[in-house]
């Protein structure tokens, strides 16, 4: 029994020529969804988005699972009848597999349609092209005539959602490229009069294609039309200036220019046609000699816009640059990145560059590893495509595969050849394309990082991130033009940030723009600042120029476990997240978090710029959560996030108690939630560590708590960052991170969480220099406290005031607040809140000149804290000694006094106090004369300013080196 499957046309099935019954529409398209991924499991959820679309109906998985016990049934029937026609001529039974039939599988993730994929018309379609391609002209003519001769109309005729439409539009491209080829072939081979009347409807559809256009005017031109030739030309010239704002190609206007001189170049070729190579004629074996092999020139046409990669470009000439050297072994180099990196571009633009190290040819193939309408390329049938390259007869190539790629690896022994494979799914598939002499040179591409290359075959592995600022500006100039770029520079830096460095999204861009040459590219920019439409944005209609697409074909190679991980991720808050984080995020320990990781990171969907974090490309990042939202269920979506907020809370909270064990005596914590195992911190540098690589993603876990409502999270976030970030000196982050925990805290309602809110927004108005904003906040805690009867807290509100007042240059005002704040530390029991109000009230004493009492509070808060180890109140008070001994001309006793607080405040990560002790020891020095180190100090002193965004700090220590210069 033989069968054959068709989808380009009608969805079809055919035993033995005879038609099969597939049932009604929705269940052909059941079928055509399961053919275009032949032996590949097609999830459940994936089928009902092909087949249904976006609003699939209430009962789509029951219905499915109806349709694929139909169909089930229709391939049993064939190969029951199959079995019938072998017992009736054999005397016997055949199974299945020697009746060459089909089978539909179900599997865990979903169902499989297994046979061999070349029963499927497409497939077919897809091999007569590439063997078409590899061919002298007359047998490449046979072959494109083949392949065309499959196609029945528009491909799964009658079926039109969302995933079959964009596929049909795909293989329509394919087809279109066919038909160009062949056109090329007949032309060259002198049949323009047999292609006239085709060439002609093509090109009424495909108005703006150049290469269209150019051949038909090269077939109007040798048929003594040369008047219709060149009216062609003003067509297209005009179509495309008011099309697209271009004008046409040099390659168009240069034939423009030869049919107005009749120019014989192009006129009709010598009757006689290309010769097939003199191998193939040899009746022996068909195997061609070493002097008569074909010289194949397979590459594809170099990249029009490719830009930067210089690093790249130089490892690719240091890894393949020893092929053939004595005693080399095969230079293999393999390419990996994510999807639309431009991984195929780097390859060729090498390729091209290179090629005239490779005399004897380059072979390449596209293995179609990540397709977004078939099968990855079997090693067969590539080995088949590099044979027929080679000269070898069809009829002389083994069928056994060993064989095969034995016959390969003898033609290529001593030839020196550049094979690219381009597109590869993994090791496996290119390990049999790999010759086994050291002439050649193997140049792969892939999304996978092809690690097993590297151990077997010693190949240097080459991983592509994304273009700099700079080459992403140059890429779009090389679309747009720079005079269009420098019109708005502004719009042009938005753009880019959008595409953040993927030179696909910067394609997609510059090539939309380049079609609107009066849409200002401010507007573009404006439509890719929602993120929520940003994919959109970034797709031209055309599947290979779509970034959703793109990804989207990554993510169906994807396991089904890893698939749920790249949900959760796109889901996540933050830029990128930590191994500990991410095993709460998933609900597992950290270990088994990082094998689920693996696999998203060896197909490039996460990278890891340092061990244990991951990171997502912005736009892959849209996508998953364009998954998550799609593909899970939404309590099974916040089950995950609540895991994560949980372990943040947890984490910061015990890593602000290590930081500031003064702070929370008032906060008490639900215990972390199922799945949930908080980070350990061993000390300050661990807490310190910690909390600067995760500030931006609890920063956006507090936005994320506050977009979902959850606001006990939200103040509760606020207080386990807040010393961190006034540390850090990250004031605009505290202002923000606080006014959201104040909205929370006054939606939530309870006094003292309310009083502790706008204290710390006091707080951070206060270190910010808006002294108003302090005050008022000020007071609003304190009448918060007073109402909670709270005197501890009160005693810390008049210390935020009291600062505030200070930073307004009234020291008295201060003074009092701050002796309101001694008053209450002494009626508790806390002696470490006792020392800091000590030391506070002694700073005050000593700016008012009051220096002897101002030292006695100091010292005696000094001796609380050094008893109880509390290291943040000594460097707080030590630098109160040395402003005292400042004061009182005691130079070198205030250099004492402030180094130490120096060491403390550094080793403690205090860089808000860090700069301020750094200014005060520019100051000793410049009274000791000492100008070199006085500048030495400020000049550290200004660096932190500016990094905290202290202007007016940064302003005033500028201006004492500008006097000390003078």
């Amino acid at each position: 029994m033989t069968i054959e499957f068709g989808v380009l046309g009608e969805i079809q099935a055919h035993s033995d020529g005879v038609a099969v019954d597939l049932g009604p529409a929705r269940q052909r398209s059941v079928f055509a969804a399961l053919v275009v991924d032949i032996n590949r499991t097609v999830p459940v959820d994936v089928l009902v988005d092909r087949v249904w679309g976006v609003r699939p109906p209430q009962r789509a998985k029951p219905t499915l699972y109806s349709y694929m016990s139909r169909l089930r049934q229709v391939l049993d029937t064939m190969a029951d009848e199959a079995s019938m026609d072998g017992a009736s001529t054999n005397g016997a039974s055949t199974d299945r597999a020697s009746t060459n039939g089909a089978s539909i599988a179900r599997r865990a993730a979903g169902y499989a349609l297994l046979a061999d994929p070349g029963v499927v018309d497409v497939n077919i379609f897809r091999d007569l092209v590439g063997q078409a391609r590899a061919r002298d002209d007359a047998g490449a003519a046979t072959l494109f005539e083949r392949a065309l001769g499959l196609w029945r109309g528009e491909p799964f005729a009658g079926v039109d959602t969302p995933w079959f439409s964009s596929l049909r539009e795909s293989l329509l491209g394919e087809r279109h490229a066919c038909r160009l080829d062949r056109n090329d072939v007949q032309l060259r081979r002198g049949h323009h009069a047999t292609l006239l009347t085709e060439l002609a409807a093509c090109h009424d559809a495909h108005p703006l294609d150049e290469r269209l256009a150019a051949q038909f005017m090269l077939a109007l031109y040798r048929s003594g039309r040369a008047a219709h030739a060149l009216r062609c030309f003003e067509q297209v010239r005009r179509a495309l200036a008011e099309e697209l704002g271009s004008n046409p190609s040099d390659e168009l206007r240069r034939l423009h220019q030869q049919v107005l001189d009749n120019d014989p170049a192009i006129g009709v070729p010598a009757p006689t046609a290309v010769a097939a190579p003199a191998a193939v004629a040899v009746p022996t074996t068909g195997i061609p000699s070493s002097r008569d092999r074909a010289l194949p020139r397979q590459l594809p046409a170099a990249p029009r816009w490719f830009t930067g990669r210089q690093s790249e470009l130089a490892e690719l000439d240091k890894a393949l640059g020893r092929a053939g050297q004595p005693g080399a072994a095969v230079a293999v180099c393999a390419v990996s990145g994510s999807g639309g990196i431009g991984k195929t571009s780097l390859a060729l633009h090498w390729a091209h560059q290179n090629a005239d190290r490779f005399p004897d040819g380059q072979l390449h193939v596209d293995l179609r590893g990540f397709d977004s309408s078939g099968e990855p390329l079997a090693s067969a049938a590539a080995v088949r495509v590099f044979l027929d390259a080679l000269g070898v007869d069809p009829g002389s190539v083994p069928a056994d595969q060993q064989a095969l790629t034995g016959l390969y690896r003898s033609l290529v022994a001593d030839r020196r050849m550049l094979i690219v494979l381009d597109n590869a799914v993994d090791s496996a598939q290119v390990a049999a394309l790999l010759p086994g002499s050291t002439g050649c040179a193997v140049l792969i591409t892939s999304r996978r990082r092809l690690s097993g290359l590297a151990v077997t075959h010693g190949a240097h592995l080459v991983p592509l991130d994304v273009l700099t600022v700079s080459e992403s500006r140059e890429l779009l100039g090389r679309h747009l033009g720079e005079d269009r770029l420098a019109a708005d520079p502004g719009a042009v830096t938005a753009v880019l940030e959008h595409c953040t460095g993927l030179p696909l999204a910067i394609s997609v861009v510059g090539a939309r723009a380049a079609a609107g040459a009066g849409f200002p590219l401010a507007a573009l920019a404006e439509e890719l600042q929602d993120e929520s439409a940003r994919l959109d944005a970034l797709d031209t209609g055309d599947l290979s120029a779509n970034v959703r697409a793109v990804c989207l074909v990554s993510y169906r190679a994807l396991t089904g476990e890893a698939a749920e991980v790249f949900r959760l991720l796109g889901a996540a808050p933050g830029p990128e997240i930590g191994l500990a984080a991410a095993g709460s995020l998933l609900g597992r320990s950290p270990s088994a978090a990082r094998a689920a990781l693996r696999e998203l990171e060896t197909v490039h969907l996460v990278e890891q710029p340092a061990p244990g974090r991951y990171r997502m490309h912005d736009l892959i990042r849209l996508y998953a959560a364009e998954r998550a939202a799609e593909d899970r269920k939404a309590e099974s979506r916040e089950r995950a996030l609540r895991r994560v907020m949980s372990f943040y809370l947890h984490t910061a909270y015990a890593g602000d108690r290590v930081l500031s064990p003064l702070r929370h005596h008032h906060l008490e914590l639900e215990p972390p939630v199922d799945g949930v195992t908080p980070q350990p911190l061993a000390d300050q540098t661990a807490v310190i560590a910690w909390f600067r690589a995760e500030y931006a993603c609890l920063l956006a876990a507090q936005r994320l708590a506050e977009r979902n409502g959850w606001d006990v999270l939200v103040w509760q976030l606020a207080r386990v960052l807040d010393g961190f970030l006034w540390r850090q000196g990250r004031l605009h982050d505290l202002v923000a991170l606080w006014r959201t925990g104040l909205a929370a805290a006054e939606r939530h309602g309870e006094g003292s969480v309310l009083a502790w809110a706008h204290r710390r927004l006091a707080h951070a108005w206060a270190r910010s220099g808006n002294h108003d904003d302090a005050v008022h906040h000020g007071d609003l805690a304190l009448a918060a406290a007073e109402e909670a009867d709270d005197l501890a807290e009160q005693a810390r509100i008049h210390d935020v005031i009291a600062w505030s007042w200070a930073r307004q240059g009234d020291d008295r005002q201060a003074l009092a607040h701050v002796r309101h704040t001694l008053r209450l530390q002494r009626l508790g029991h806390d002696p470490l809140a006792q020392a800091n109000a000590l030391n506070a009230v002694g700073w005050y004493e000593a700016r008012l000149g009051d220096y002897e009492q101002a030292l006695a509070h100091c010292e005696e808060g000094l001796k609380i804290q050094g008893r109880h180890g509390f290291r943040d109140g000594e460097a707080c008070t030590l630098d109160s000694l040395g402003f005292i001994a400042q004061a009182a001309a005691r130079h070198h006793e205030a250099l004492a006094y402030y180094r130490r607080a120096h060491a403390l405040f550094h080793d403690l990560g205090n860089l808000y106090e860090e700069a301020n002790t750094l200014a005060n020891l520019g100051d000793v020095h410049l009274a000791l004369a000492q100008l070199d180190e006085a500048r030495h100090h400020w000049h550290r002193a200004i660096s932190l300013y500016d990094a905290q965004h202290r202007a007016e700090d940064a302003r005033r220590l500028q201006d004492k080196l500008d006097r000390a210069a003078r």
